[in-house]
């Protein structure tokens, strides 16, 4: 999954109380790391279809990731999934995200995956289903691809917020609708005073006319 950047626009919508409560304690529910983390280093391996190698890493924020590997293809890759860890779990508030855009909510359709939620003005026409405090699925649209994320499993923490191991996305053509690729996503995490870190990543993923299998195993963490 590619990172990206939202903006912030002007929209002539009014804000619904509803779905701003509805996303905050679905925020508030999320688990991040610990309002005075300063990130990690740890031992990596990485294993692609068989082809293994070994380095180190080092996260401070989603901007801040320094990953060590012989092969520069595969350290991008490193690179790119701690930098989207980082980002969905570095600490930050509810306005300093999601609550600075208008929020409103489509009427109740009984959706199995909870009710839809639009965020209007982040310029990539986002939309999220909640369900029970989680967020369920998140849809962005950009010039040169639109996706959906379905959130599949979930775990609770010791501080009873949800931290995400399944997800699949869906990646589409944004003018035709057309399927381009699907990648799926498991995760685990090892605890290091009261930080959830990345510990095992698999991504699944379609890739020039095959199946990619991506394995990355992160050991020996140390908080900085």
């Amino acid at each position: 999954m590619e990172m990206y950047t939202r903006t912030q626009q002007q929209v002539d919508v009014h804000d619904s109380p509803e779905a701003r409560a509805l996303l905050q304690q679905a925020f508030e529910k999320t688990a991040r790391w610990p309002a005075d983390f300063h990130g990690f280093e740890a031992e990596i391996e990485v294993n692609i279809n068989g082809t293994e190698t070994r380095g180190s890493v080092l996260v401070k924020g989603p901007q801040a990731v320094t990953v060590h590997l012989p092969d520069p293809e595969v350290q991008k890759w490193v690179e790119t999934q701690l930098a989207m860890i980082a980002v969905h779990r570095s600490p930050r508030s509810f306005d300093e995200a999601d609550g600075k855009y208008i929020l409103t909510l489509d009427p109740d359709d009984h959706h199995p995956l909870g009710r839809k939620l639009l965020i209007h003005g982040d310029g990539m026409d986002s939309c999220y289903r909640i369900l029970h405090d989680r967020i369920t699925q998140i849809n962005r649209k950009m010039p040169h691809v639109a996706f959906t994320i379905n959130v599949e499993d979930s775990l609770l923490t010791p501080e009873e917020k949800y931290l995400t191991t399944r997800y699949t996305v869906y990646y589409f053509s944004p003018q035709q609708g057309t399927l381009q690729n699907v990648e799926s996503f498991s995760d685990t995490h090892k605890r290091v005073d009261g930080a959830d870190l990345p510990a095992v990543r698999r991504v699944i993923t379609y890739e020039h006319g095959s199946v990619t299998v991506k394995l990355m195993t992160l050991r020996h963490h140390r908080l900085l």
